[in-house]
């Protein structure tokens, strides 16, 4: 009995579709160089250490020397200087050096759509 109910069921004709020719709406593409910066930062942000580190920068009061993220993270120097170079390539963080340390903070010129995605994660 349940076969000939399936058997009923009309068919519904689909349009035949050509490619890469739009059939219901125009779409806006992004703007490249935008979706490239976006893309790098989102990146940089995806792995759980330097999202921690950027989270630790958006909350400190000054800048932060490497000492302290090996202390806080138990990582050793190479590692946090891999992790920070990769935050400086996506136009996160910068840094200063005082003697033979380095102190780190995010950028006070980000752009303004890395700003809105930081203050999205961090703010409470």
């Amino acid at each position: 009995m349940g076969r000939a109910r399936l058997n009923r069921v009309a068919t519904i004709e689909l349009p035949v579709r050509q490619r890469g020719v739009a059939c219901c709406a125009t779409l806006v593409q992004a703007d490249e160089a935008w979706a490239r910066d976006t893309a790098e930062v989102l990146k940089a942000l995806a792995e759980p250490t330097r999202l921690s580190m950027v989270a630790a920068l958006w909350e400190a009061q000054a800048p932060v020397c490497i000492c302290d993220f090996t202390a806080t993270f138990e990582l050793s120097q190479p590692t946090i200087s891999h992790h920070m170079a990769r935050l400086k390539a996506a136009g996160l963080v910068e840094s200063t050096k005082q003697g033979i340390w380095i102190y780190y903070r995010l950028r006070t010129d980000l752009a303004p759509g890395t700003a809105r995605i930081l203050s999205a994660l961090f703010e409470k």
